[in-house]
């Protein structure tokens, strides 16, 4: 069998939520079908080391780099079908929910969520056309979609008419590296990066649906009554908005608000575990990652009501309304000041985590590809 795979957001130390769920399904399933000839298809030159997993993988290299919505269209529209006739794929796996319209192949796309037909604003108006443009095409011509939660396999279903039996919901799993560190480890975090005092942390672009707008108003709220944590938050600050930018400017607090820009994973799962809890209170999510990567460090979660988290959560966290300033402060001071209502998050979030598997969930996609690749011949 021949696999050919978009492999264009594997890049090194720039992978976000789908560039990391692209990295973890693609490593265990290239390397359990060791029979299997798989063709990555980067859009850059690409790490050897990190991103070939095993002998059955046949890189290329097609430009042009990806970086905006008209070299999205040439490379998927025009660079790519030439070379997948080349290649002869006998199906085309996309983990990033794009396709070339003019395949002839068999096609699964993963699509995390539509979070753009909801609220496109929230994007760069180039990137929101493109996705509201395309999606639904996309939606249309693959074969069989996978996505994350029940939520997103409802969404697409619903708002492009396509058959739930088409989709199928294939959760992410957790990486093994976000465990617990010891106590010296934290000890030596919180004098690094935040003056040897206790923290919540944020992990994720920072986007507008991050909500890191009301976050950072009700993290001062939290301090104006008396809440003793700092913050920190995680992601490239390129993304972050006027508006936000301005209320942190305006922040009687602003000098707890940590602001780490991204960090290398290693530095990652050490920070993460050290925090007190995780503030996650995003608008809209298909998945969120960072939820069940705090669960797996045994730090308790705070997250919003919205979209796939309580599905996600199945009641291990703390759920907030992400446009209640209030209700996230509240839930803050409940962290700090309820030991006891912190530790019974954190065992619920022990056993909630426990259904998240990365070996399982690249099983359960190859059998996808199987199946699929079988009904189309």
């Amino acid at each position: 069998m021949r696999v050919a795979v978009n492999t264009r957001l594997l890049i090194k130390n720039k992978m976000d939520g789908i560039g990391r769920y692209a990295f973890e399904i693609l490593k265990r399933v290239t390397q359990n079908n060791p029979t299997v000839e798989f063709h990555f298809i980067f859009d850059r030159q690409y790490n050897s080391d990190e991103f070939l997993f095993s002998k059955n993988i046949i890189p290329h290299v097609l430009k042009p780099k990806t970086r905006h919505p008209i070299l999205w269209y040439i490379w998927l529209e025009i660079q790519l079908p030439c070379l997948l006739r080349k290649i002869q794929p006998d199906i085309f796996f996309s983990p990033d929910g794009f396709l070339p319209r003019y395949n002839t192949c068999p096609s699964i796309t993963t699509i995390h969520d539509i979070n753009f037909e909801h609220r496109p604003k929230d994007l760069r108006w180039s990137h929101s056309l493109f996705y509201r443009t395309y999606f639904k095409k996309y939606a249309q011509l693959s074969n069989h979609i996978i996505t994350v939660s029940n939520y997103s396999k409802q969404d697409i279903a619903k708002t492009y008419n396509i058959n739930v039996n088409k989709i199928s919901v294939v959760y992410n799993g957790v990486s093994e590296k976000f465990n617990k560190t010891n106590y010296t480890e934290q000890i030596k975090i919180k004098q690094k990066y935040s003056q040897n005092q206790d923290f919540f942390i944020f992990i994720g672009s920072l986007h507008k649906r991050k909500n890191l707008k009301n976050l950072l108003l009700a993290f001062n709220d939290y301090k104006v009554l008396k809440g003793k944590y700092k913050l920190i938050i995680i992601g490239e600050e390129k993304w972050i908005d006027h508006n936000t930018k301005k209320i942190y400017q305006n922040l009687l607090f602003k000098e707890d608000v940590i602001f780490l820009g991204r960090v290398e994973d290693s530095e990652l799962f050490s920070i993460l575990s050290a925090a007190k809890a995780l503030c996650f209170v995003s608008l809209f999510e298909g998945f969120g990652l960072p939820i069940i990567e705090a669960m797996r460090a045994s730090i308790p979660v705070i997250a919003s009501n919205t979209s796939a988290m309580p599905e996600i959560c199945n009641n291990a966290s703390r759920l907030v309304n992400p446009y209640n300033i209030a209700d996230i402060s509240k839930s803050l001071l409940e962290i700090e000041k309820n030991p006891k209502y912190r530790l019974e998050l954190i065992k619920k979030g022990d056993q909630r985590v426990k259904d998240f598997n990365w070996d399982k969930s690249a099983i359960e996609i190859w059998k996808i590809i199987e199946s699929t690749l079988k009904k189309c011949t």
